[in-house]
């Protein structure tokens, strides 16, 4: 066993060497052949490829430079409409606050006119009456109270339109952050170069995000946007041209039955004043009426008085005369007479007294429309102060303006 261990090295034939040179000649030549190949073809895929990369790159600059334009394009019509429906806003509210000025300014005619109303119901007698005047303040009170409803669905109209441009404006500034942080993006990716400083591997990037929008919704989203924005803005152009009308009506309505208003108490003034002139010319009458009744009382009491002393003389000369002694108590004529005087007296009495009794209740008559004729002035009086004074004063400081 030991002898087989220490045994030579095999021995072999000339030719197997030969060969086994021959092999290796051929082995090597093949695998330079196969590996010059294979350097031509990788100068060839390296060259491919990065003709292939380069294209690629620039087809996706191109592209990122059209998405650019897109987002641009559409930051431009945001923007356009934005600031179209932020000058519509602000016009609307400036229309607001011309409402909100237009409502308080009704505050006091509305206020007037009540008192009015009721300054008029301390009118007294006769002349508290249903007349033109309390019409048209009636009237008045309910034109201003329907100025007030209308005016207040209006401005309810216009706080509702303006919260729906702030929302359409909301929507269209963060349609336009979202765009603008979308450009500075993609910006900053058409800048990148190969050499650009910060390029790293990022595992799994080559994906499409699960919650990514296709173009045609990402154009519907910020067109759907624009519409509503120019739906709202049209809608508040129109209500800002209706609050136009409303407040030139309302201000129209209230100037118009503010004057009628004031015609008809012009009118009642002047017809109470008449009134009351010609209830003093006849209260002047009656008093100077009055002062003649009195007087006359005067003269047939007088007259009656008169009547004393020849009453007296001529009874006394029949009492006398049938003194007359025997045939001497003769009815001669001074008898006859005597007795005519005496019933002619008593009839003038009579007459004196009869008449006496109808110039005092004539003077009673009188003394009652004098008292009557002062109650009424003194109630026209009441009335001209009330109407002339007290509410006419008023409304002096109505003021309906245009707002």
């Amino acid at each position: 066993k030991m002898a087989k261990l220490v045994q030579g090295p095999t021995r072999f034939t000339h030719p197997e060497w030969t060969t086994s040179n021959l092999t290796h000649y051929a082995n090597a030549e093949s695998e330079r052949a196969a590996a010059e190949r294979l350097v031509e073809e990788s100068k060839r895929l390296s060259e491919e490829t990065a003709k292939r990369t380069e294209k690629t790159q620039r087809d996706v600059s191109k592209k990122l430079e059209q998405r650019i334009d897109d987002i641009k394009y559409w930051k431009k019509e945001l923007d356009d409409k934005l600031a179209n429906l932020v000058t519509e806003i602000d016009s609307l509210i400036a229309f607001k606050a011309r409402v909100e000025k237009a409502l308080e300014a009704t505050a006091e005619p509305l206020h007037i006119a009540k008192q009015c109303l009721l300054n008029r119901e301390k009118r007294t007698s006769i002349d508290l009456v249903h007349d033109d005047v309390q019409k048209q303040l009636i009237k008045e009170v309910e034109t201003i109270e329907g100025v007030q409803a209308l005016l207040n669905r209006t401005l309810e109209q216009t706080t509702e339109q303006i919260r729906l441009n702030r929302k359409s404006k909301y929507q269209l500034e963060k349609d336009l952050k979202d765009k603008f942080s979308a450009l500075s993006i993609d910006e900053y990716c058409a800048e990148l170069r190969n050499n650009s400083h910060g390029l790293k591997f990022k595992d799994g990037a080559a994906k499409i995000e699960a919650n990514s929008v296709c173009p045609e919704d990402w154009q519907d989203f910020s067109d759907a946007n624009i519409l509503k924005a120019e739906r709202e803005r049209q809608s508040s152009v129109e209500l800002r041209t209706l609050i136009d009308g409303i407040l030139q009506q309302t201000s129209n309505d209230m100037r118009k039955q503010c004057s009628d208003v004031n015609v008809a108490f012009n009118k009642r003034i002047s017809e109470t004043k008449d009134t009351k002139s010609k209830l003093e010319d006849h209260l002047n009458k009656i008093v100077g009426q009055i002062k003649e009744a009195e007087e006359n009382i005067s003269r047939l009491k007088k007259a009656i008085d008169d009547k004393v002393l020849p009453m007296q003389l001529a009874q006394t000369r029949l009492d006398t005369r049938t003194n007359r002694p025997n045939v001497e108590l003769c009815r001669d004529p001074v008898q006859y007479r005597l007795i005519e005087e005496v019933g002619e007296i008593e009839s003038s009495v009579a007459q004196l007294q009869a008449r006496l009794k109808q110039t005092e209740d004539s003077l009673k008559g009188l003394i009652r429309n004098q008292l009557a004729l002062e109650e009424d002035i003194g109630v026209k009086a009441n009335t001209l102060f009330i109407d002339e004074v007290e509410c006419m004063g008023m409304r002096k400081s109505i003021n309906i303006q245009n707002f």
